[in-house]
């Protein structure tokens, strides 16, 4: 009997994450190093208590010093924001939403620091609108949404607005409001007119999927083939400098495609569409990497497998998902994993053994999400 081959693993492989000192899962870490993770999280805590002071001592004018902070920590956070489990993120996300909205309340800031002090707002608001997407909240998501388009609004920056309406487009698609979605989507392509980052093209890929949720097959095939067409077109802009959740790399894009593809009837390509993803993402650059974009491929993968009529390989598909750890069981990797329970509902799978399996194995995954974690 040939050797299994392994699983292929939803981290990035040893050294390649892009940051130093970070792990990227829940796993304790033996001997001296759990002393070193210590160490670094008191410099981490001092560093934070130190640009609060900075900023404080400011006074109510922003200075140079405090701006040039705070956009470093959006920048970092942006980064992390795919890579990370929430839990080491969201007070930082909170505190520099709170530090620029200060700002902006109660400080003297000449016009060219409140465009960017809005901008950064728009930002922070719009990851705390993911934050709470992830955490299965659509409403305060959609709250903080709101909010980062008004600050969008502030700032005149056109390709945020943008992208903001195509974050509301995710929050609908995954609360099940795809005609929500759509329009959201619709909304985000029609301000694009003049935007050169990457951001264009995730909004015809979230007008493919959420097309391809309402049924219509054309619609889907024709704003994919727009969505390549615009990959080659398309500079990357100030939003793409950010990195992490405010860019839309080559990897994130074959998963969206395998991801409405795979809600389209008799699509013969809708396994190939979700290997190339799942590929693209075992070889992507670390600051590509993303662990919830990585797990919907798997996903995706898994669901084209059932529906070709077939169970082989869809626990090699869903093996790397389901052991992932209860803090990066973020709304939409449960949400995707609930959909191949469903798919495996199918009176064709019901007393096969091993769908059975991977039934139980699923419903204990999304018995812990983690939005039931204590925060």
């Amino acid at each position: 009997m040939p050797t299994p081959s392994p699983s292929p693993s939803l981290e990035p492989s040893e050294g390649d994450s892009g940051f130093d000192g970070i792990e990227f899962t829940s796993r304790p870490v033996p001997g001296d190093n759990a002393g070193r993770d210590t160490l670094e999280r008191q410099v981490a805590m001092a560093a934070r208590r130190a640009f609060r002071f900075s900023a404080m001592a400011e006074g109510s004018n922003v200075g140079p010093e405090t701006l040039d902070e705070l956009h470093q920590e959006v920048r970092r956070l942006a980064a992390a924001y795919p890579q990370l489990p929430l839990a080491p993120l969201l007070g930082d996300l909170v505190e520099v939403q709170d530090l620029s909205f200060r700002f902006l309340e109660h400080g003297h800031v000449r016009p060219g620091q409140a465009r960017e002090l809005y901008l950064l707002s728009a930002i922070t608001s719009g990851m705390l609108a993911k934050a709470s997407h992830d955490l299965g909240d659509p409403r305060s998501a959609m709250t903080q949404a709101r909010t980062a388009y008004v600050c969008a609004d502030n700032a005149d920056h056109h390709a945020m607005r943008a992208w903001v309406r195509g974050l509301q487009s995710l929050i609908a698609y995954w609360d099940g409001r795809h005609q929500e979605s759509s329009k959201y989507a619709a909304r985000g392509i029609s301000q694009v007119g003049g935007v050169t980052g990457t951001s264009t093209v995730w909004l015809l890929c979230l007008q493919a999927r959420a097309d391809a949720a309402l049924g219509d097959v054309a619609a889907v095939r024709e704003s994919l083939a727009e969505a390549e067409q615009a990959r080659d077109a398309v500079p990357p802009d100030d939003l793409d400098e950010f990195g992490g959740i405010m860019t839309f790399p080559v990897p994130r894009q074959l998963y969206y495609a395998a991801d409405a593809t795979a809600w389209l009837p008799n699509a013969p390509e809708a396994e190939h569409q979700a290997e190339a993803a799942v590929a693209a993402y075992r070889q992507a650059e670390p600051e590509e990497w993303a662990f919830g974009d990585q797990a919907g491929a798997h996903t995706d993968l898994a669901l084209a497998r059932i529906h070709a009529g077939s169970l082989d390989g869809v626990d090699e598909a869903m093996r790397p998902v389901l052991d992932l750890s209860a803090g990066q069981r973020i709304n939409g990797i449960v949400a995707s994993v609930r959909q191949v329970h469903t798919a495996l509902r199918d009176p064709r799978w019901l007393t096969a053994p091993e769908a059975r399996t991977t039934r139980e194995e699923i419903e204990a995954f999304t018995a812990a999400p983690v939005a039931a974690l204590p925060r």
